[in-house]
């Protein structure tokens, strides 16, 4: 086991990596008490059951430089490799600005090659690499050092298997000519999109039952100054305020700081003049915003008048062919797709690249009354009219 502490180090193993077709990746990190994952550790092996696993520790080489790393994560000729990727692609974006490129995540793979829905590593080192994984340490403060034998082992595992995981997986997918299905889902994971929230955007994210702009408005007011401090000050969302909190301020808008001190929900932390001072100025921005610039919830999809027989059969075909096809169904269309397809919605994800491949084309002929569905024993079978 060694452990890269210094930028020469870590220079010379990224240099090695270069020189082998893939180099397997995992982090270790904490969010609790911040809004950016802190990085704790990163884990690195290079193939081969031999070959070199290293530990690179950003707080014990807090000096060190991780500019090796980007470059490596530049490098095309090497596949990066991870484990359910998107928290670690979040904080070398946020951190460095850069993506692995190009890069193979083991959870999207194992999805499309019918290991089920989210599938865990453990999972996978089980079935794939028949190995059990101790999981001692999964529960584990990665802060803190030195880190034991045990938390070092721990986190080791989770790069080393990956390499036997990886290359079972790549084989299936070149042998089921489902490379491309697996590389639109990870264009997804190198979209900065994907880890940008907007202030202005906030709002989206708080489920509230009322429609009322008025209200609306406040809870976009409120929601974009918390986002804001947030991210500002790199603390969790909910050490401003829950959101609970934050939909009983939109009800109560107190204007005054007595009127804010009777909030049933809003923390201490929430309570401090600079936050207390924030939500009372985003208050009083609700309350004067605009008749034209209120948000709008889109209540299209409330208003779809589904045909409830044919998103039963849109059911009936998404399971069939998933199971013939053996890929996780809910990866191809979930529930609220069918239903907006039976209701004749087609701008929807499941019509487009590999799901119109796997599942939208004949759903969009069945919607057509072009195919029928038959059944035989267990099998359902597409017939065409």
């Amino acid at each position: 086991m060694r452990t890269i502490t210094t930028t020469d180090d870590l220079a010379a193993f990224c240099a090695a990596a270069k020189t082998h077709p893939y180099v397997t990746i995992d982090t270790e990190f904490l969010r609790e008490r911040t809004y950016w994952s802190k990085l704790c550790l990163i884990q690195m092996a290079l193939p081969g059951a031999d070959g070199d696993a290293v530990l690179v520790d950003p707080i014990e080489g807090a000096d060190m430089s991780m500019d090796p790393l980007y470059d490596l994560f530049r490098h095309e000729k090497t596949v990066k490799v991870f484990h359910a990727a998107r928290q670690d692609l979040e904080i070398f974006f946020v951190e460095g600005g850069v993506f692995p490129k190009p890069l193979f995540d083991t959870q999207v793979a194992a999805m499309v090659c019918g290991f089920g829905e989210q599938v865990g590593y453990e999972t996978l080192v089980k079935k794939i690499a028949k190995e059990n994984l101790d999981k001692t340490s999964r529960f584990t403060d990665w802060s803190r050092r030195p880190l034991t034998t045990a938390q070092a082992d721990y986190a080791l595992a989770d790069v080393t298997h990956l390499r036997v995981i990886y290359e079972f997986l790549a084989a299936q997918l070149a042998k089921s000519g489902r490379d491309h299905w697996v590389g639109e889902e990870l264009s997804i994971l190198t979209d900065p999109a994907t880890y940008t929230t907007h202030p202005d955007d906030a709002w989206q994210r708080i489920k509230t039952r009322t429609n009322s702009g008025r209200f609306l408005a406040l809870v976009k007011s409120l929601a974009r100054f918390r986002e804001d401090y947030a991210q500002k000050n790199n603390v969790p969302r909910s050490r401003v305020m829950k959101d609970d909190a934050l939909l009983e301020l939109a009800s109560t808008r107190p204007t005054t700081v007595e009127e804010l001190g009777r909030s049933r929900l809003l923390l201490r932390e929430g309570r401090k003049p600079e936050i207390a001072d924030g939500i009372l100025a985003a208050v009083k921005a609700g309350l004067e915003m605009r008749p034209e610039d209120m948000p709008k919830v889109d209540a299209s999809r409330e208003q779809m008048q589904v045909n409830p027989a044919l998103a039963d059969l849109l059911r009936v075909l998404l399971k069939a062919k998933s199971e013939s096809l053996g890929v996780a169904s809910k990866l191809i269309a979930n529930a609220s797709d069918l239903d907006a397809m039976a209701a004749g919605e087609r701008d929807i994800d499941a019509l487009k690249g590999w799901r119109a491949e796997a599942f939208g084309n004949d759903a969009l002929s069945l919607c057509r009354g072009e195919i029928a569905l038959s059944a035989k024993g267990s099998e359902v079978r597409v017939v065409r009219l």
